[in-house]
């Protein structure tokens, strides 16, 4: 009787097995940058029905640190909730998760303080980085991906950073940004003392979302800084203050409202 059930067992574990199929949430893809000079992983989650409603496009949402372990899963899961029709928050989109290989160095434009020159040796890379976004990641993804017009940049602390130096210096890369806990200190926060290219343009169609918890006057001050200037210059923005979230909590929630925000514009 013993061998007979642990035959059994045996048997049903297998068939079990046998049934086993893996859990895809998205595909993995490289582009080779020769602008960066070097390969880059995209992270690449497509909405329900994509592969047969082929005469549909979508919006696509650019993640910055979209790395399989930094925020590339908990994002598209968040995206996935967003389209389900009893939520509505968003139209279905693509979310181009871009692993990071030296967030540091791609993050940061360069910097006169010696503290964070020693402290970051490779930052300083963003008029490259921006340039790959531009040149070479986004013509990728209209090429290989039915893509529409709308287009949504999410960074967050550094990412944040790189997302505030595009909107200044090459607003119509996107049409929507979402900047969390932006890193604006860098370099003395000088970012915020360039004039930037949209200075003086028609800028209502350019809807930016900007959130900070508690994360101190060096984070919150620069980052309402940035919202009041461009409230000033016409941007559809709106200011979300966290104070029971920190740099490392704030993300989830933060772009929950953004979406909300997005949703409505």
């Amino acid at each position: 009787m013993k061998i007979y059930v642990l035959s059994l067992l045996l048997i049903l574990s297998n068939a079990a097995k046998a049934q086993e199929k893996p859990f895809v949430l998205g595909e993995i893809t490289e582009l080779n940058s020769e602008i960066l000079g070097e390969k880059r992983v995209l992270n690449i989650y497509l909405p329900e029905g994509y592969r047969q409603n082929d005469s549909l496009s979508y919006p696509v949402i650019y993640l910055l640190d979209g790395s399989a372990d930094e925020d590339f899963i908990h994002v598209s899961g968040l995206v996935q909730f967003a389209n389900f029709s009893w939520v509505n928050l968003l139209p279905q989109s693509i979310v181009v998760g871009i692993a990071n290989v030296d967030r540091k160095r791609d993050y940061t434009f360069p910097t006169t303080i010696a503290e964070d020159k020693t402290k970051t040796p490779t930052s300083g890379g963003s008029e490259k980085f921006l340039a790959f976004l531009g040149k070479e990641l986004i013509p990728f993804v209209e090429k290989n991906y039915r893509t529409n017009s709308d287009k949504m940049l999410i960074g967050q602390s550094l990412g944040g950073l790189v997302a505030t130096e595009i909107l200044f210096k090459k607003p119509e890369m996107f049409n929507q940004y979402v900047i969390i806990s932006p890193s604006l200190w860098w370099d003395k926060e000088s970012l915020l003392h360039v004039e930037p290219a949209f200075k003086g343009k028609s800028n209502s169609g350019t809807s930016v979302f900007v959130a900070v918890g508690k994360e101190g006057d060096m984070m919150v001050k620069p980052a309402k800084a940035l919202h009041k200037l461009l409230k000033k210059n016409g941007f559809s923005t709106e200011f979300s203050y966290f104070g029971d979230k920190n740099h490392a909590t704030i993300m989830h929630q933060a772009l929950y409202e953004a979406f909300e925000f997005m949703g409505k514009q």
